[in-house]
């Protein structure tokens, strides 16, 4: 099932303002930008949304003919996060690639622990049932941290580029960042997806602090931190959405 729901901009144009997929509607942000020579469709981080960049002047005819040749792009992409959502109603979580089944212990206190109980990953977590996605959250951050830490290390001494300091956030719309100062965040996220696309994102951001750009340069350096980078990079565009759509 795909449908457009409508609203009526300053010029009287209907244009809409949502778009229903599968029974599910979205809502959609229409930007225009003078520069724009295509409409470009844009399915946000967690994909919980969509944005639309047109060219000036676009009439709603022809942005809903756009929408209307896209729905199976967007039936196909929405798929991939589909099993995405509240924690607890997933039951698993991956941890650094690895299926994790979530088990309540019914103990107050302690932190969440891997286990591998008959053959199965396992990720024990302590608390009450209310608290168990904070308790979750807390040991992909840590995760998170000891992974970046030793590759952000790393890296950097291959390049002999110092960096000044690690943060970590939860962002919606991108994996990591350098500032000229050499300030590194990461999204503790990235602690579900597999070895090879943390490497990948550490070495990301660690080539940055030699090329600040993306040109052909910054990817050579990449490459030569991370073997894997074109194949990390692969992973997070096939697979980013759906680990932005869980919510703790």
């Amino acid at each position: 099932m795909f449908g457009l729901a409508r609203t009526l901009s300053r010029s009287a144009a209907p244009r809409p303002d949502s778009v229903t997929v599968n029974g599910r509607a979205l809502p959609l942000t229409i930007r225009e930008n003078s520069r724009a020579t295509r409409m470009t469709l844009r399915i946000e981080p967690g994909g919980q949304a969509l944005k639309l960049t047109i060219p000036r002047g676009i009439p709603a005819r022809e942005i809903d003919a756009f929408l209307t040749r896209h729905h199976g792009w967007l039936m196909t992409r929405l798929a991939r996060v589909s099993d995405a959502g509240p924690l607890l109603d997933i039951g698993r979580v991956s941890i650094r690639g690895v299926e994790h089944r979530i088990e309540l212990t019914g103990k107050l206190r302690g932190l969440a622990e891997e286990r591998d109980i008959d053959g199965i990953p396992t990720l024990l977590v302590s608390g009450l049932p209310e608290h168990a996605g904070r308790r979750v959250a807390d040991h992909l951050k840590r995760t998170a941290r000891q992974e970046l830490e030793r590759l952000v290390q790393m890296h950097a001494a291959t390049l002999g580029k110092p960096y000044r300091s690690i943060s970590y956030k939860d962002t919606k719309s991108r994996w990591g960042s350098c500032t000229s100062e050499g300030n590194l965040s990461f999204s503790w996220r990235i602690a579900m997806a597999p070895d090879f696309v943390i490497d990948y994102l550490a070495a990301h951001e660690v080539a940055h602090l030699k090329e600040m750009n993306h040109g052909p340069e910054f990817w050579a350096t990449c490459r030569r931190l991370c073997p894997r980078t074109d194949e990390g990079k692969r992973w997070l565009k096939q697979n980013g959405s759906r680990l932005f759509a869980i919510s703790f």
